[in-house]
């Protein structure tokens, strides 16, 4: 069982261990890098509390094997590409950099809040260093947010707001602001973009623009043309050895890897592509902001989460594209490592699931109806949630910032 991401069992409560970072031998660089999260960092945050932690962590990545770190981090993934390449950059490097990003722009749902947060925990507990890059320049050049920057970074504040709240283990990770990193760094930045556009056609650099949410077929604007030259080269900016997001930005990793062989680089940036979890309703492939009802936002209250899941699709005895199975399997078993049911004795009595595999085969033949999953899904996601939605009752400048975020039009 993985600590830092189960709740306590004795309380119910989500509890988080603040102590995963990488090995001792490099334990004081990742201590050292560990952000505070504001577009203007803090650097005067307690170094002896930063020390503890990382002596911590090292402790616990220490006592795992090769194959256990390749394993956890293999389970984050839909697809790896490479494995190999993967187990031996383990061997190699004692503590790899992974990068993941996101373009601050509105509400976060429950996919990007609770996902993103076991799997950076997982990467830190294998004894990787996570940068987050908060991609505030790009989400202006997809005009999210009418392209208004200075809402962009108020919806990035509410963001890294909420993993903190929901228990991501911020002692390994860096988050940065792409706009500062950018210009603080523009002779570095703008020459490795340059030369992945020169190296690549239009028609190349337009495949990647579902990785925007926008249709290949789709009128863009030059920006978005410029956009995945931009986020390709954000891989070797920040010197990321494992790329770590969601299936639907596959596409512009190939494309890194692809410029590896242009530029004879033998080592390629490993892609580990998470699942997307799909929306409520049937059919719909991915939770969307823009449809309220579809998704679970991190600080929905439970009356909510309890209906939107009441009305989810969920159809008996089938196991494929149903959303509530998908959620139980990668979000409740990860989290809670079981999946408890509670009904009356005459439809089979209260019953734990401890695989997902167990819990499929109970579905498929009908033995688990919907009545039962849907109540017990929604409690297990408000026992999530909780500390998230107590963050935002309790602290001021949370409230505030969600607060302000939801006066935000949400812009496609």
């Amino acid at each position: 069982m993985d600590p830092s991401t189960v709740p306590d069992a004795s309380t119910g409560a989500a509890s988080m261990d603040p102590s995963m970072v990488p090995d001792a031998s490099t334990a004081a660089e990742v201590a050292a890098t560990s952000a505070d999260p504001s577009p203007a960092s803090d650097a005067s945050s307690s170094a002896a509390a930063a020390g503890a932690a990382a002596e911590d962590l090292a402790g616990a990545v220490a006592g795992m094997t090769l194959d256990e770190r390749f394993d956890l981090l293999m389970s984050i993934g839909e697809e790896c590409i490479q494995p190999d390449e993967l187990k031996r950059l383990l061997q190699n490097k004692p503590v790899p950099i992974c990068y993941d990003g996101f373009e601050p722009s509105g509400r976060m749902h429950i996919a990007q809040g609770i996902v993103k947060t076991i799997n950076v925990n997982k990467m830190i507990r294998a004894g990787c260093k996570v940068k987050i890059w908060i991609a505030d320049w790009f989400a202006q050049l997809n005009n999210k947010m009418g392209g208004d920057l200075k809402k962009i970074q108020t919806v990035g504040r509410y963001m890294i707001e909420i993993w903190k709240a929901a228990g991501m283990n911020l002692d390994g990770v860096e988050f940065l602001w792409s706009s500062e990193e950018i210009n603080s760094r523009a002779n570095e930045y703008w020459p490795l973009v340059m030369d992945i556009a020169r190296k690549n056609n239009v028609k190349r650099i337009t495949r990647c623009c579902t990785i925007m949410g926008r249709a290949d077929n789709e009128e863009l604007t030059a920006a978005q043309i410029f956009y995945p030259c931009m986020q390709c080269a954000d891989i070797f900016f920040l010197k990321a050895d494992i790329c770590q997001l969601g299936m639907d930005q596959r596409k512009v990793n190939m494309l890194a890897r692809e410029y590896c062989d242009d530029i004879k680089k033998k080592l390629k940036p490993i892609i580990l592509s998470h699942h997307m979890l799909p929306g409520f309703k049937e059919g719909q492939e991915k939770m969307s902001k823009s449809d309220p009802s579809s998704a679970i936002f991190m600080e929905d209250d439970e009356a909510q989460v309890n209906v939107k899941i009441k009305q989810a699709f969920c159809p008996p005895n089938i196991v494929e594209g149903n959303p509530c199975l998908e959620y139980i399997k990668y979000i409740v078993f990860p989290w809670f490592e079981r999946f408890e049911v509670v009904r009356k004795e005459n439809n089979g009595g209260n019953k734990t699931f401890l695989s997902m595999d167990e819990l499929i085969a109970d579905y498929a033949s009908g033995a688990l109806h919907p009545a039962d999953v849907k109540p017990a899904l929604a409690k297990a996601i408000n026992e999530i949630l909780k500390p998230v939605r107590d963050h935002f009752n309790t602290s001021n400048e949370a409230k505030v910032l969600l607060n302000t975020v939801k006066k935000y039009r949400v812009s496609s």
